[in-house]
């Protein structure tokens, strides 16, 4: 067992972090092979994604004494700490100085990066060339560093650690959950999906959030619907209703955001983790969240799919009212966007559309038309598929009425009992 056997998935990034670590341990043996020993390495990426953990198990694994520098000084007394931290790590050879969020080290943006603070860093790392300390930084924005100080000689090695995807998420969440009381409806597979795309820190508040709610109410384990409360709570940032909206309103959420939801499952079946009627802060409309599946952004069907269940909402308003949908402004900015990108840059409709540095007016306006006409040719087969699947529509608005939030898993129970040929 290594120290890296704490992070739960993450392989390939284990796996740089352990060779790296093993040249800091055992430097006789790169040595031998004409090996520059690195001087620096920088973990990047958003909050909550286990840089520091990662970080820690890289110092324990590397068997060095580490000095830790953090924010936790006033500005002019924060550069000295920096300055007699690396003074003290080049007394006790071999070290490691762990730079924890180094681009909170100064109040500096991308325009104005030469901070006293990061001139230190620079200049401490500098001078300790030619004695045996290794420099590891951890950061969620490096733009905001100086390009000199992360550049390489000095940080030798950057590694961007991203959101975990649905193998890790998977293996993580199976991890939370293991020390939790839980009910046998919950479902993990199905979490994983409504999860997706979340860093580690927010699937362990969420499943914790649950565990609240459950002893809250006196019960001693979690239930499936626990966990989805939580999920709208803490993702969506909707609150549970105790009030609930008038039912004529909760009706035409229902229906628009049914038509989402049947779009995108008659098109991409599976596709529809959760829909909901239930309000979010800022918005007076409901939530429908698509899965995102793998070749999305190299295919242009799935990407199409996804502008006809956008349109879905504004199609259903239209066919059961008979009226214009006119709350769906944030639907339509999205197709608009994604269409935009179909005409230009992709040019899937001809290279005539490109738009150039230079490009003329006339050129400009007929782009727009070719937009606007696209977006229309969507809305009308939107608007066919859920004439077409009138009898999975009515049964999706009448689940969310009831239920308010519905998810995958009844979802694809709705789907068999009502789409044709399904």
């Amino acid at each position: 067992m290594n120290a890296f056997d704490k992070i739960i998935g993450y392989d390939d990034i284990k796996a740089e972090l352990a060779c790296f670590a093993d040249v800091i341990k055992n430097q006789e043996k790169y040595l031998k092979l004409g090996v520059t020993l690195p001087r620096g390495l920088l973990l990047s990426g958003n909050p909550g994604l286990g840089k520091t953990l990662m970080a820690n198990c890289f110092i324990t694994e590397a068997g060095c004494k580490a000095f830790t520098v953090r924010k936790e000084k006033p500005n002019g007394d924060f550069v000295n700490y920096i300055k007699e931290t690396f003074d003290k790590a080049k007394k006790e050879t071999p070290s490691i100085v762990f730079l924890d969020d180094m681009d909170k080290f100064a109040n500096e943006d991308a325009s104005h990066r030469n901070a006293e603070e990061y001139v230190a860093v620079q200049s401490c790392i500098d001078e300790c060339k030619g004695h045996d300390v290794f420099v590891l930084a951890t950061v969620n924005d490096k733009f905001c560093l100086p390009d000199s100080l992360i550049r390489a000689g000095r940080f030798d090695k950057m590694i961007s650690i991203d959101v975990p995807n649905e193998k890790y998420s998977e293996h993580i969440i199976k991890h939370f959950l293991r020390r939790k009381q839980i009910m046998d409806d919950v479902d993990v597979n199905e979490l994983v999906r409504l999860m997706e795309g979340q860093s580690c820190a927010k699937l362990e508040t969420v499943i914790n959030e649950a565990g609240i709610y459950a002893g809250f109410d006196g019960r001693e384990r979690i239930t499936h619907g626990d966990i989805i409360k939580a999920i709208m709570r803490m993702l969506f940032d909707s609150p549970e209703c105790i009030n609930p909206s008038d039912d004529a309103d909760t009706r035409k959420i229902a229906v628009h955001e049914a038509g989402h939801a049947v779009v995108a499952e008659v098109l991409n079946p599976g596709s529809v983790t959760l829909t909901s009627v239930c309000r979010h802060t800022g918005c007076t409309e409901g939530i429908t969240k698509l899965y995102t599946p793998k070749g999305y952004f190299l295919s242009k069907k799935l990407q199409e799919n996804n502008i006809l269940s956008g349109l879905g909402g504004k199609a259903a308003i239209e066919i059961l009212y008979g009226v214009a949908d006119v709350g769906c402004n944030s639907d339509m900015g999205k197709v608009f966007n994604l269409v935009s990108e179909f005409v230009d840059p992709d040019c899937t409709l001809g290279f005539d559309m490109f738009e150039g540095r230079n490009s003329s007016q006339y050129l400009l306006e007929r782009k727009d038309r070719m937009i606007a006409s696209e977006v229309a040719r969507y809305y009308r087969s939107a608007r066919q598929i859920l004439i077409e699947n009138r009898e999975f529509l009515d049964a999706m608005i009448e689940a969310l009425v009831e239920h308010k939030t519905v998810t995958f898993r009844e979802i694809q129970n709705i789907r068999e009992r009502h789409l044709k040929c399904a």
